[in-house]
C-alpha cells in the first residue's frame, strides 16, 4: 500500500510554532520593553541630547560618551563569543559543543544588530550622522572600522553563517505540513541532503569559518584600538585594551550563551539534547576565559598604580575608592566569585546547571560595569587640563533606550526558535507518515 505525507498541520520538533502561554508572556513583557525605549527614543529626538546624562568633557564637566558607548561595546561583545565557538565548532569538529552552535550564532546576529543600533541611537541625529559617515569617513580610523567591520563585514558574514548553517534543518522542517512550510522551503532553497551538497556545505562552511575567526578579533580589537590609542587619555591610552577587550567579550558572550542555552533545554523538554557534557565544556571555558581577564585586571591595576602622574592617581582613586568603587569592587567579586565556584566545580567534576547559569549572569553584569568603567571614568577624571572634576549619571531616557534594545533582543530570539530550530535536529526526527 502506498504511503502518503498527511497534509494536516503536525506537531513540529522542539516546539516550533507552539505559542505557549510562557513564550507569550515573556514576548509580551519584551514588547513592553520595546515600547518603553521607543518613547525615551523619541524624547531624545525631539528635545536632543539634553535629554541624556551627557556632557562635554571639560568645561561642561561631565562625558559626552555613556551609557550608550558602554552597551555598544557590550553588545558587540556578547557577539564576539557566540561565533568564535560556532566556528570552532566546526573548525576543530567539536562534538560536544555541536548543540549550542545555532544558538551562538543566533546571540550573534540579534546583539550585532543591537549594538548597531546603540551608535545610532548615540550619535543623536541619526540621519545626519549615517549620511556624514560617507562623505567625511577616514579608513584609516578606527570609528570607521567601527561601522564597516561590525555592520557591513561582521554582520554579513555572521548572517551567511546562520543561514548555511540552517539549510540541512530547513529541508528537513519543510517536509513537516505547517504553516512556516513555505518559510521553510525558502530557507532551504532547494537543499536536497545529497553526498555531493552535504560535502558542499561542509567545505563551505568550514572556509568560512576560518574567515570570520581573524575578521571578528579585528572587529573586536578595533573597539579597543578606538580607546587605546588615544593618547594623553589617561586610563585608556595602553596596550592591553585590545586583547583585554577580546578576552572580556569572550567571558560576556559565553556566559551569556550558557543561561540562553537553559532556556531552550527547558523550552524544547530534552535535556539529553543539552546535556551535562556540554555544560561542561562552556563551564571551563569561561572559567579559563574569567582567569585571563583577572590578570589582564590585575597587571592594569599594578600599571595605574605604580609611579603615577598625578591625572592617573586621580583617576585609580576614583576607581578604587571614590564614587566608582563600588562599580570598581562589585565587578571584581562578579568576576571573582563565580572564578571560584567554576574553578571547584572542574576541579570536582560535579557541574550544577544552576551554578552556571547564576555565573553566566554574574559575569555579564560584571561585562557591563568594567564596559562603563573603560568609558567614563577616564573623561570625568582623565583631562591633562585643569577643569574641574565631573561626573556622569544616565538619565532615564538612556536607562528606557536601552532596556528597548534588550526587550528588542529577546522579541528577535523568541521570534526566531518559534519559526525554526533553535537545536541541529537529530535524525530522529523525521516525518510522520500514515499508511
Amino acid at each position: 500500500m502506498a504511503t502518503q505525507i498527511d497534509t494536516h498541520p503536525t506537531a513540529l520538533p522542539q516546539q516550533v510554532g507552539q505559542l505557549t502561554t510562557g513564550w507569550k508572556l515573556a514576548m509580551g513583557a519584551s514588547f513592553l520593553l520595546l515600547v518603553v525605549g521607543i518613547v525615551a527614543f523619541i524624547r531624545e529626538l525631539s528635545t536632543g541630547m539634553i535629554a541624556t546624562g551627557m556632557r562635554n568633557v571639560g568645561t561642561m564637566g561631565g562625558a559626552s560618551w555613556g551609557l550608550y558607548i558602554t552597551m555598544v561595546v557590550y553588545f558587540i561583545g556578547v557577539s564576539f563569543a557566540g561565533i568564535t565557538i560556532a566556528a570552532l565548532v566546526r573548525i576543530f569538529n567539536l562534538r560536544q559543543l555541536r548543540p549550542i552552535a545555532r544558538i551562538a550564532e543566533l546571540l550573534t546576529v540579534v546583539f550585532l544588530l543591537m549594538g548597531s543600533l546603540a551608535i545610532i541611537v548615540d550619535l543623536g541625529q541619526p540621519v545626519r550622522g549615517v549620511i556624514n559617515l560617507f562623505r567625511y569617513a577616514r579608513p584609516q580610523s578606527p570609528f570607521f572600522g567601527t561601522f564597516s567591520l561590525v555592520i557591513a563585514g561582521y554582520l554579513a558574514a555572521s548572517l551567511i553563517y546562520l543561514y548555511l548553517g540552517g539549510r540541512r534543518d530547513a529541508a528537513k522542517m519543510a517536509e513537516y505540513p505547517s504553516r512556516l512550510q513555505r518559510f521553510h522551503r525558502w530557507w532551504a532553497a532547494g537543499y536536497s541532503d545529497t553526498p555531493e551538497e552535504q560535502a558542499r556545505h561542509r567545505k563551505t562552511s568550514f572556509w568560512l569559518a576560518v574567515t570570520i575567526i581573524p575578521l571578528l578579533v579585528i572587529a573586536t580589537s578595533t573597539l579597543g584600538f578606538v580607546f587605546g590609542l588615544q593618547v594623553g587619555r589617561p586610563g585608556w591610552y595602553g596596550t592591553l585594551q585590545a586583547p583585554a577587550f577580546v578576552t572580556l567579550a569572550g567571558v560576556s558572550g559565553t556566559g551569556l550563551i550558557i543561561v540562553l542555552a537553559v532556556i531552550v533545554r527547558r523550552m524544547v523538554h530534552d535535556k539529553t539534547a543539552l546535556g551535562i557534557d556540554v555544560f561542561a565544556w562552556l563551564g571551563k571555558f569561561l572559567l579559563a576565559l574569567v582567569i585571563v581577564y583577572l590578570y589582564f585586571m590585575t597587571v592594569e591595576l599594578l600599571t595605574l598604580l605604580y609611579s603615577t602622574p598625578e591625572v592617573e592617581k586621580q583617576l585609580s582613586d576614583a576607581l578604587l575608592f571614590g564614587q566608582y568603587a563600588w562599580i570598581y569592587w562589585g565587578s571584581v567579586a562578579l568576576l571573582a566569585i563565580p572564578a571560584i565556584g567554576l574553578m571547584w566545580q572542574a576541579l570536582t567534576r560535579r557541574w550544577n546547571v544552576g551554578w552556571l547559569v547564576a555565573a553566566g549572569i554574574a559575569v555579564n553584569l560584571a561585562a557591563i560595569g568594567k564596559r562603563f568603567l573603560i568609558v567614563v571614568p577616564s573623561q570625568t577624571h582623565g583631562t591633562l587640563l585643569p577643569y574641574e572634576v565631573g561626573s556622569y549619571s544616565p538619565s532615564w531616557v538612556e536607562y528606557g533606550v536601552v532596556l528597548g534594545l534588550f526587550g528588542l533582543g529577546a522579541l528577535m530570539i523568541g521570534a526566531f526558535v518559534k519559526a525554526f530550530p533553535p537545536l541541529p535536529l537529530g535524525d530522529r526526527e523525521e516525518v510522520t507518515a500514515d499508511a
